[in-house]
């Protein structure tokens, strides 16, 4: 099991991603997010998609639309050769035909509830993130209860267990 120690800062490092993917900073908590679970965003295309809209989105409120462009053209458009993305896209490129896109017809997706909801499921993941091998997992808990042992029947009589000598053996 992990340590303590670790678990929380797990923890801090969550509330950072999901402070960075509210607040809009969704560049931040990708980079944070790729930081704790190298591989989530790689294998959770959804996910990654989410938040680099939120990205996008976030370009367009603050009337940067070339670079939103740019950056469309750049982080999204590899998307579009996905049949289930293609209506979303088309939802956010639409958001730059309005000069107020908050009294467009897709002003949800500036909503705080949107983002909400890509940071609801992006925690998700990454709590359901498996976080170690079966073998390690296996080694840590036979060392949890051969010290449980050691304990109970007294220091002397299991000796601690040591990868490197079980291997040998």
């Amino acid at each position: 099991m992990k340590q303590p120690a670790n678990c929380l800062e797990d923890m801090e490092m969550r509330k950072r991603i999901l402070h960075f993917a509210l607040e809009g900073n969704a560049l931040k908590a990708i980079e944070l997010t790729e930081e704790l679970a190298q591989d989530l965003l790689e294998k959770n295309k959804d996910l990654h998609f989410d938040l680099l809209s939120l990205h996008f989105v976030e370009l367009v409120c603050s009337r940067k639309c070339t670079e939103a462009l740019e950056f469309a053209q750049t982080k999204l458009t590899p998307f579009g050769k996905v049949q289930k993305y293609v209506e979303k896209l088309e939802d956010f490129m639409a958001l730059l035909a309005y000069e107020e896109p908050e009294k467009s017809p897709m002003f949800h997706l500036l909503s705080l509830e949107y983002r909400q909801h890509v940071a609801d499921n992006l925690n998700r993941a990454i709590l359901e993130r498996p976080r170690y091998a079966a073998m390690e997992r296996l080694i840590q808990q036979t060392t949890a209860v051969r010290q449980c042992l050691s304990q109970e029947l007294g220091k002397d009589v299991h000796p601690p267990f040591s990868l490197k000598d079980f291997m040998k053996s």
